[in-house]
């Protein structure tokens, strides 16, 4: 079955030559995608000062810009989550890369905050079509095997947001380093094309009903499993502090970072950046457990966190560097145990559209809280609003990890567990 054919959702062509991928194939090839797309999403972080200084842009302007994405993210995984249920997951995935890299030429192309916006919209969009579609698609090829799934589709999130901008340093060293590493990786991010327009896909799960297909796809409510109610919630708050450091340290952190460390230059800022994001892609290959562990990384998150102004205020590189190392550590253990109950409580058949909600929450908090740090930054400046920020989050990891602790701790002794 073609593209074309998928993207009409019209029936399978059984006899269509493709590539009948093994299971280990596909899953690498879903891993591979959103993989890739974050990565290209996330390319700019160490260059944002520069692009602020080259545009003439302010702290505001910048978390702007950088919040544009992630509204976007959120507006799609609501308006085209569900959608490779009903045009196939290869389909979703052919439409995201290709606007991932119609983002790429934007952004690279900007000369305005307007461009800049669009093209970190475009990008926001075919994350959000990825999203759900490589998280089902795992699902699928692991119908056993739930919480490798949803293992794999954290580590693959989580490593390529992280992968970003240590990638976008390295490329920030080529001439031009506001246009060519994005003119280049747009080229990488095409190639993934390839592999996808050969392989022979899978049929959708729920083809739409003809002769009005294109009703299936129309926007829905994000919706919440009853059978998860209680784990989707405890998943979404946890995403959204978890993902308030991340947009933190994706947006405003290397200029915040480059008064501790000096000069030393975009990779090593990028690294800097990537830091907590990497060590949370890490402990996803790690099997820590136990009943308690929930607690315990929000309480590391929270610490990791509450140091970074510490080390800004000594000028302490080392404990940075440990301070980002425990929140991503602590922010990993949390939120895989959380997430893996969500996405084993769901059916199959629910699974691209739960998680998507999921990640409406979670994505906010990469967008809300971080537009207002830009604002308190304007009126601030960077340190006092970076400070009040780390109280903020710190206060609401050590209060979520009470409540959690007080539910396990109700579970062990028979009781009812309170409600969050």
């Amino acid at each position: 079955m073609s593209v074309i054919s998928e993207l009409r959702m019209r029936p399978a062509d059984a006899h269509r030559w493709g590539w009948d991928a093994s299971t280990k194939a596909r899953l690498v090839l879903a891993v591979v995608v959103i993989s890739a797309l974050l990565i290209g999403a996330n390319l700019a972080t160490p260059l944002y000062a520069l692009i602020q200084t080259d545009l003439g842009l302010s702290a505001f302007d910048t978390t702007v810009a950088f919040s544009a994405y992630v509204f976007t993210l959120v507006g799609g995984l609501m308006m085209v989550g569900h959608w490779s249920d009903h045009i196939g997951r290869r389909a979703a995935l052919v439409l995201a890369v290709l606007t991932g890299v119609a983002g790429l030429a934007v952004f690279g192309l900007a000369t305005s905050l307007p461009v800049l916006v669009l093209g970190r919209c475009l990008q926001g969009a075919a994350v959000a079509l990825a999203t759900g579609a490589s998280a089902a698609a795992l699902r699928d090829l692991l119908p056993h095997r739930p919480e490798w799934a949803s293992r794999f589709t954290l580590l693959a999130s989580a490593g390529g947001v992280a992968a970003g901008p240590v990638i976008g340093g390295l490329l920030s060293l080529l001439p031009d380093p506001t246009t060519l590493p994005f003119a280049l990786y747009g080229g990488v991010l095409a190639m993934v094309l390839l592999p996808l327009l050969v392989l022979k896909a899978r049929p959708a799960i729920k083809p739409a009903v003809q002769p009005r297909p294109l009703t299936a796809l129309r926007p829905r409510r994000p919706t919440i499993s009853r059978a998860a109610a209680r784990s989707f919630w405890t998943a979404s708050i946890i995403g959204f502090l978890s993902f308030s450091v991340f947009g933190f340290t994706l947006s405003l952190a290397p200029t915040y970072f480059t008064d501790i460390t000096g000069e030393v230059g975009r990779p090593v800022i990028g690294l800097l950046a990537a830091l907590v994001l990497a060590s949370s892609a890490f402990s996803q290959l790690l099997s820590l457990r136990g009943r308690f562990l929930v607690p315990a990384g929000l309480m590391l998150m929270g610490c990791g966190v509450a140091g970074i102004p510490v080390a800004h205020l000594a000028g302490s590189l080392p404990l940075l560097v440990v301070c980002c190392l425990a929140a991503g550590v602590g922010q990993g253990a949390a939120f895989r145990v959380v997430f893996n109950k969500v996405a084993m409580q769901v059916e199959p058949s629910q699974h691209a559209q739960i998680i998507s909600t999921v990640y409406v929450i979670t994505y906010l908090g990469s967008a809300v809280p971080v537009l207002g740090l830009g604002a308190l930054a304007t009126a601030w400046g960077l340190d006092a609003a970076v400070a009040a920020f780390s109280a903020a989050i710190t206060v609401a990891c050590l209060v979520m990890a009470a409540l959690v602790a007080r539910r396990a701790v109700s579970r062990s002794l028979g009781r009812r567990p309170p409600a969050l």
